[in-house]
């Protein structure tokens, strides 16, 4: 496994990072990790050189930081991996809750120190947050306790509020949503070159998008094709975001072992994209920008929906539908659809301020439930 070297302290991170955020679940409810699959995952991991693990305080709905504890800290030497988990503004109501949730995640992961520390999804609202509760004081002064080693920031929003960031305050790190779709769709480009003008170590999320860039359109996919026929889809967005020379580690939600594999060998060690490569990307690129499909991660912060609608569902049926053009994808979510379907959206609003992608979900779920109509009809 190729390794980065983070420059503050010279030490060798894994240029692949494990996101715990996706993991193998039982009976498709993300609180119920399937542990033996999970705690298999981890093992390869570390097996094949991968050491930087990523939590988070919320992820499979509060399971995942116990599952990393139980699975990682308590089966594996500490010295052996770098742990980084994250505060949630969504919690904080008062400066007591730092204290309280910190703790908490200590005791969840069983460990006296986490590596790198975030803080979660910043916005304006949620900094906002953080500055009312004094959050990144507080952590800094946990830093000079040694219950943390790294402090940094995960963001979703755009590059005028990053640059005011990393000017308001020093970090040793920041993470951020990049891959050859966000490149240009979310100003990515620019964020990195915020980043990098500052030397601020980036750490990448979402490089395959919600796994949207492992399935693309099928027009999309034979451009790839066409230039290597032996590389996976998803390992051209891997390469894309691995090869930029800023980048410590690359986070991948990965749920299985084929995944797994197939992004440990992506970057066993890394080939950089070529021109003709990185011609192939912006081609289907292009194609895939005029199919339609909504800009949905599955990341799951929109969720849950206080009238039922499994918004992440939705939008991945929808857009397998929109990639495939097949019918029969929509008529075989017909559950979804009765149960939990766009036609129960009430557009109330609540999930649109929670979406780290922007996405206008009322508005889409208005769009979907009349495509539904329109080729579910008899």
């Amino acid at each position: 496994m190729e390794k980065r070297v983070f420059a503050k302290t010279g030490e060798e991170i894994s240029l692949l990072g494990l996101g715990n955020m996706r993991l193998p679940v039982l009976e498709g409810d993300a609180s119920k990790i399937d542990y033996p699959a999970a705690q298999a995952l981890i093992d390869r991991a570390l097996e094949a050189g991968l050491n930087y693990f990523d939590t988070a305080f919320v992820y499979h709905g509060g399971k995942s930081e116990a599952f990393v504890g139980q699975a990682l800290v308590r089966r594996h030497p500490r010295e052996s991996f770098y742990l980084a988990t994250k505060m949630p503004p969504w919690n904080l109501k008062s400066a007591q809750d730092l204290h309280t949730i910190f703790e908490k995640q200590l005791e969840r992961l069983q460990v006296d120190y986490i590596d790198f520390y975030l803080l979660h999804n910043i916005s304006v609202e949620h900094l906002a947050i953080f500055e009312r509760v004094q959050a990144y004081e507080f952590l800094r002064e946990k830093q000079a306790q040694g219950k943390l080693r790294h402090l940094g920031f995960s963001f979703h929003d755009r590059p005028g509020l990053l640059r005011k960031l990393v000017e308001q305050y020093p970090w040793d790190f920041v993470q951020i949503q990049l891959n050859y779709m966000d490149w240009e769709d979310q100003n990515a480009k620019e964020q990195y070159a915020i980043l990098e003008e500052k030397g601020i170590p980036v750490i990448i999320m979402e490089p395959v998008r919600g796994g949207a860039l492992a399935n693309l359109p099928a027009e999309s996919e034979r451009v790839l094709k066409q230039v290597n026929p032996r590389a996976s889809t998803a390992s051209w967005a891997i390469r894309f975001a691995a090869q930029l020379p800023g980048v410590l580690t690359v986070l991948s939600g990965m749920s299985n072992r084929e995944q797994l594999e197939d992004n440990l060998a992506t970057l066993s060690p890394l080939t950089p994209l070529s021109n003709e490569e990185e011609e192939a990307i912006r081609r289907a690129v292009d194609i895939y920008r005029k199919n339609g499909t909504v800009p949905c991660t599955a990341c799951g912060y929109c969720m849950p929906c206080p009238f039922g609608v499994d918004i992440p569902k939705v939008f991945a049926m929808y857009n397998h539908y929109q990639s495939t053009h097949s019918e029969g994808s929509l008529g075989d979510s017909s559950q979804v659809l009765a149960e939990a379907g766009p036609q129960s959206c009430t557009a109330c609003q609540a999930c649109v301020e929670k979406c780290p992608q922007n996405i206008a979900i009322p508005d889409q779920m208005e769009i979907i439930a009349q495509k539904v109509e329109e080729v579910l009809a008899p």
